[in-house]
């Protein structure tokens, strides 16, 4: 199965519209999650849904099977629907897609951080204040990672931007330099 994202925005666009209608949008963005967290759990599942051999029936038990009292009647009639126009291998690209367009809908800006040893709820809370001041964001979802070959300091990403201000990142500049011979140039 070929990805397809234009697909994928289409379908997460249409449930978006329809819970945002139905005064339902946290109840099935609380569906998608799920959803979300069970296909990176299972991969076996992810390949269930995108088999062609396996039928679309088959596929419907086990969706009802797994989500049975979990989930908002929008989202198990969403997900039939996919199975009636035979369009389930997208489900997990779909709400990819929804979670996404959630976040732009509410204004929700993903930002992660990583450092090189695991940071407080203190500096957490710095970090999304800091952001939302200097780069006038609504909401920040922060998450975070630790990377010890960092050595220290941090690296920033928010959307397509990247900062780093690790100490790995300074060490790798100043061994640049003394492979340039910047230095022994600059005193001649």
């Amino acid at each position: 199965m070929t990805p397809n994202p234009r697909l994928s925005a289409r379908y997460a666009k249409a449930i978006l519209d329809m819970a945002i209608e139905k005064g339902q949008l946290e109840a099935v963005h609380a569906d998608m999650l799920l959803l979300q967290k069970a296909f990176r759990e299972s991969r076996d599942l992810v390949s269930l849904l995108r088999s062609p051999i396996i039928k679309a029936d088959k596929k419907g038990s086990i969706l009802d099977a797994i989500t049975s009292g979990k989930i908002s009647e929008i989202t198990t009639a969403f997900y039939k629907l996919l199975l009636k126009k035979e369009r389930e291998a997208y489900l997990p690209e779909i709400v990819t897609a929804f979670v996404d367009q959630y976040k732009l809908y509410k204004g929700i800006s993903t930002v992660k951080l990583t450092t090189a040893m695991p940071v407080g709820d203190d500096v957490k809370n710095a970090v999304i204040e800091k952001l939302k001041s200097i780069r006038n964001l609504q909401q920040v979802e922060l998450n975070t990672a630790v990377d010890q070959d960092l050595i220290g300091g941090f690296v920033l990403e928010i959307g397509d931007e990247l900062v780093d201000a690790s100490v790995a990142f300074e060490l790798n500049n100043i061994k640049k330099q003394f492979q340039n011979n910047d230095f022994i140039h600059k005193i001649r």
